[in-house]
């Protein structure tokens, strides 16, 4: 990609970095290295130590064909091990095909993630930060001109977050007062309680890019059916028009365009049929998806419920080795749909109709981003 990337992507991560940070882990998978440079320089400069890992996914399908359960074992101990001594992560995931672990057999992956989970846990400890790195691959999966989709990049990952944060402000504590929600739209009703688990705000102080509110239901209080209007691409493969049935939280039946394998995934281990996270996403300037999760979880209008591993910020007690957001859209043109808190309607056809939540709406979102411009 373009230096320009480079420049811009870097302006996002200065800001972050910690000025007393001494040790920092650089993660990049298929990144320009002159962005990596940068960082290294910038890492530096605030009196810190780079350590940096650069990596490949057709490589990394190699080692997920060729592992055993010892090689996965030791490779997890060994990457643990890194980053406890870390002070700060700096995660950067470019990407030349979504689809390139998608023949990986089920149990090889199972395997796998069954060991990087502990990875995972030790990173989300540190100061970290982790941005998507543009690619022409994603300006095809967007369904845009490699030109087009550079400048709808900047325009999503340069949001006045800061602006966000106070507009999510209002809908962190309506959700923290909240017990009982329901969800309705197009195949889709859906109780269950977020009753005394925390709700986050997430304006970018970890993911660019970034714009939602996420809490978690209670475990064992979802009851109905959700079906998901956007494709949901996990673990290299792309689901479509996903359905899950429910009974006292569990995913009692679960179809898609290939059912079989859905189920594999939800049969990992016994929280995989449980919901981890439930979240409203509000970024004014992302309305498509485009099977990138960082960007698909954020859509103006849309909410995300997560089969598997809670956050331990707003934690059910829910465990697995799998976390899968899956994306519903309640926007008109994609069938509407309605979200009520203790029988009061709080957003209509991807609104928020409560004089509090308006400035979330994106009009006013974008126009507290050009008013400051």
């Amino acid at each position: 990609m373009s230096r320009k990337y480079c420049t811009r992507s870097l302006r996002s991560f200065s800001l972050r970095l910690p000025s007393s940070l001494l040790t920092s882990a650089i993660d990049a998978m298929e990144v320009d290295a002159a962005l990596i440079k940068e960082l290294v320089k910038a890492v530096s400069r605030a009196g810190g130590h780079s350590f940096v890992n650069l990596r490949a996914s057709s490589i990394s399908r190699q080692l997920l064909l060729a592992g055993t359960e010892e090689q996965f074992r030791l490779g997890a101990e060994m990457d643990k091990e890194r980053m406890e001594k870390m002070q700060a992560c700096i995660i950067i995931e470019g990407g030349l095909n979504i689809n390139e672990m998608s023949d990986i057999p089920d149990e090889q992956m199972k395997l796998a993630t069954s060991f990087s989970k502990e990875v995972s846990i030790v990173r989300l400890k540190k100061k970290w930060v982790y941005l998507r790195y543009p690619t022409p691959s994603m300006a095809q999966l967007a369904n845009k001109s490699t030109e087009a989709f550079e400048q709808f990049y900047f325009d999503v990952c340069t949001m006045d977050y800061a602006k966000m944060a106070k507009a999510m402000l209002p809908l962190k504590e309506l959700m923290e007062r909240t017990d009982r929600v329901k969800i309705t739209g197009p195949g889709t009703e859906l109780t269950f309680s977020i009753k005394g688990i925390p709700a986050i705000l997430c304006p970018g102080q970890y993911n660019i890019p970034d714009g939602e509110v996420f809490t978690a239901p209670v475990r064992d209080s979802v009851n109905g059916v959700i079906t998901f209007n956007t494709p949901s691409p996990y673990q290299g493969f792309t689901f479509e028009k996903v359905r899950l049935e429910f009974v006292d939280g569990k995913i009692v039946h679960a179809t898609a365009n290939d059912t079989e394998r859905l189920n594999n995934i939800l049969d990992t281990d016994e929280g995989a049929r449980y919901i981890g996270e439930f979240a409203l996403g509000v970024h004014p300037v992302i309305r498509e998806p485009m099977q990138d999760i960082l960007f698909d979880e954020k859509i103006d209008g849309s909410f995300h419920f997560t089969p598997g591993q809670c956050y331990d910020e707003a934690s059910n007690g829910n465990k697995s080795n799998i976390h899968w957001d899956m994306v519903m859209i309640q926007r008109p043109e994609y069938g509407g749909g309605e979200i009520w808190f203790d029988d009061h309607l709080i957003r209509r056809d991807g609104r928020f109709l409560l004089p509090e939540l308006a400035p979330l709406n994106p009009e006013n979102l974008k126009e507290q981003e050009e008013h400051e411009a």
